[in-house]
């Protein structure tokens, strides 16, 4: 599948990005297909290639998270935002199994009694 992300360039504690086009199992500091525009979050400068941007979407590219979000507010691309998350995969884990372990130990909900039947004569 193909992949529009963030590729970091610059130097240490001044980061700035370029937005490539690669298969998504590759390194996205490896080769990319395409180098569609470059991003610095510090003054928020965008600079893009919209034609080709919409050519890989043609093609089927998807855009990660933060792009995805990105485009939307630039006018790029239309639909909803989507929420990112920071969260490792291990941490990811650790947090399912805790959210498993508190809804087991959690009690059930004591079954409501049902309503008395008039005794039969």
């Amino acid at each position: 599948m193909l992949m529009i992300r963030l590729a970091r360039i610059g130097k240490k504690k001044q980061p700035t990005y370029r937005l490539v086009v690669s298969e998504k199992t590759r390194d996205m500091y490896g080769r990319a297909l395409e180098i569609i525009g470059h991003y610095n979050p510090r003054t928020k400068e965008l600079e893009l290639k919209k034609d080709r941007i919409s050519h890989w979407f043609a093609r089927g590219a998807k855009a990660s998270k933060t792009l995805h979000n990105l485009f939307i507010s630039k006018g790029i691309h239309e639909g909803k935002k989507v929420p990112v998350t920071h969260i490792s995969k291990k941490n990811q884990a650790k947090q399912t199994e805790k959210e498993k372990k508190s809804a087991e130990s959690k009690p059930a909900a004591p079954a409501q009694p049902e309503a008395e039947k008039p005794a039969e004569i």
